[in-house]
This record gives structure tokens, sequence and C-alpha cells, in this order.
């Protein structure tokens, strides 16, 4: 380590790596960034900081969900789709650096709601996850004002299989264990996780179950807190509280980055997966129709 069924696309191998991604190492770099209001200025911001992902050798990059705009601001103006000119910004960027990009967006609903969704974009990629659990939890109702997403989905990069989760989905398990069962590694979970007592001691903890619970990496990437740099959002909304951490396939917090704004970069060993899977094989060991 240093500091510092769905859409399923082959942007191919590195030499000397096996076709399910068991012998990369792939160095995945984490900007935890804390969003504004204008999706402008934040994109101004990704462009920023994936220069400097590039300069550390990384060939993906993780924003957090509401990258385009912060929670706490009317979803419905800012929302765009999907082929319109901030997401064709995050693909420039992408492609101007070699990475893979995720990150976080609002993309319309047919409903008038909008849609929270991940661009995943670069290195051959280019698909989308919409969140499937909406936080309708700790007195917030994200539903009110976002359409749930209803497909799961992975994407392949450098002989890599990823998954993607959004915040609240990680509280739910069974979408991390189909990751898994679909070929995931790597489970990418961007976030703009809500402030209170114990709310950071859950996140640590549910990323790291999620882990377990699929022998995955999981790459976890929060929003900055707005608190750690004197800012007050206004808003009760989950701005975030920062805390991204990369989590090993057996659970262990192997880098981690503190509450204010900052750029992680780590060496992710694919091949850990497989040596996990063969001491705790619980995916292997499932029996799920012992509990229908």
């Amino acid at each position: 380590m240093t500091d510092g069924a769905g859409a399923n696309v082959d942007a191919g191998e590195k030499a000397g790596e096996h076709a399910d991604g068991s012998g990369a190492t792939v160095r995945i770099a984490v900007g935890q960034v804390l969003s504004g209001a204008s999706p402008r200025e934040n994109l101004a911001l990704l462009a920023q900081t994936a220069e400097r992902a590039a300069e550390r050798g990384a060939r993906v990059l993780v924003f957090p969900e509401a990258a385009m705009a912060r929670f706490g601001v009317p979803l419905g103006p800012v929302a765009q789709p999907l082929d319109g000119p901030w997401a064709a910004g995050v693909r420039e960027i992408a492609a101007r650096h070699g990475l893979l990009v995720v990150a976080g967006m609002f993309t319309p609903d047919p409903d008038g709601r909008v849609r929270n969704t991940l661009l995943i974009t670069g290195r051959g990629v280019d698909t989308w996850y919409d969140k499937v659990h909406l936080f309708d939890a700790f007195g917030f109702t994200e539903s009110r004002t976002v359409a749930p997403g209803d497909r799961v989905v992975t994407a392949d990069a450098d002989g890599v299989r990823f998954g993607f989760a959004t915040c609240y989905d990680v509280r739910f398990p069974e979408l991390f264990v189909r990751l898994a069962g679909l070929g995931a590694r790597v489970i990418l979970v961007p976030a703009s996780w809500g402030a209170g007592e114990g709310k950071r001691e859950q996140w640590e903890l549910l990323v790291r179950a999620r882990a377990l619970d699929s022998t995955c990496w999981v790459v976890a990437v929060g929003q900055a807190d707005p608190a750690a740099v004197g800012e007050d959002p206004g808003t009760s909304a989950p701005t975030g509280i920062g805390h991204s951490m990369v989590v090993s396939p057996l659970g262990e917090v192997r880098a981690r980055l503190g509450a204010e704004p900052g750029l992680l970069v780590a060496d992710v060993e694919v091949g850990q997966v497989a040596a996990a899977r063969s001491s705790v094989p619980v995916i292997a060991n499932r029996r799920p129709e012992a509990y229908r």
C-alpha cells in the first residue's frame, strides 16, 4: 500500500495478468473531495485531482457520491443526462489522463425525480450505475427526490472486474455478494455519508463487513467533512464525514484518510482475493436455498 447482471466492458489485460484479474495489481486513487453547489466548479476540482492522481501513477480514480453537486441543493435543476456537458467533461478528464474515473452525478428520471448515478468512464469503459437502495433513514428521505436504480453493474478494466455500490447500499450485504458472484474482485463505493452520533463507526464497520461478506477489496470513498475545513453547508442533508478507506478481502483497513479533503493512492493486489476465498470460502459455502 502507498498513501497519499450489469454492463461488462473488457479493456484488455496487462502482460502477466490472469484472465480473472487474479495476478493483477491495480493502483487506485481515492479523491476525497468536498463538493460545492456548482457543477462547473466541481468539475474543475475533479480535473485538478485527476492530474495529481495520474502523476502518481494511478489507473483508477474514484470520487464520492454527489461529486457533481453536494446534497442540500435542489437536485432537479443540476441533473443532466449521461450525454450532457458535465458527463462529457468527466469523460474528457478520464481520456486526458488515461484513467478509469468513477464520479457521482445526478441524471433526470422520467417520473420527475432524478437518479443518483455513478458515471464510470475511461480505459475502454463507459457505463453507469444508479443507486439501488435510497437513503430513507435517520430522518432523511432520499426517495422524495431520487428514483431508485434497478440494475447491478460490473465493468472490466486492465483485466480486473470492478463492482459498484453507492453509500446507503453498503448496508445491504446481498448486493455485495451478488457482485462477487458476477466476478467482481474490487468493489468501489462512492458515498456522501451523513454525520451523527456513531455514524463514523458504522461507516467503518459496514465497509469492513461488506469486504468480508464478498471476500473482495472494497474501496469506499466519502465526501470530505465540511466542518474539517471550517465550512457550514447550511443543511441537514448528508454532506459527508470523510474517512475514505481501502479494505482487504479479509476486512483489514489497509489505507485511510481523515475527515479533511485529500488524495489517497493505493496498490491493490487483486490476487489476495483468491487467497482470501481459499481461506474463508464464504461465497462457495453459501446455501441460499436453505433459507428461501
